[in-house]
């Protein structure tokens, strides 16, 4: 597992990569997210796809994912947003989704 930091505007995001990297998998990339869940909570469900690029991450405001705009709410739309630069800042899209909780909500406004 790397661990790594999308700087946006308005937040740290940060995200990990585990297994190969997306350009040395034959897969699409899996992403998974969950709010108010952060990447931890995917260690033992990531390590069932050791051939597979793995994504997690820390919501914006979670874990070791910092804010800069002092907000505390949690919009879908902003999620949706966040995951989406991550996808385009990765290059690796279209990816597989999987999301729980929170992050399924981000997943239908993504």
């Amino acid at each position: 597992m790397t661990e790594h930091i999308l700087e946006l505007p308005d937040a740290d995001l940060a995200y990990d990569l585990r297994g190969p990297a997306p350009a040395e998998s034959s897969r699409r990339p899996l992403l998974m997210i969950g709010q108010p869940m952060t990447a931890d909570g995917f260690t033992a469900l990531a390590s069932y796809f050791p051939e597979r690029s793995v994504i997690t991450y820390d919501p914006r405001g979670l874990g070791r994912s910092v804010r800069k705009d002092g907000r505390s709410d949690n919009s879908p739309t902003v999620q949706a947003e966040d995951v989406h630069a991550l996808i385009s800042a990765l290059g690796v899209g279209p990816v597989d989704l999987f999301a729980s909780s929170g992050g399924a909500v981000t997943a239908l406004a993504l």
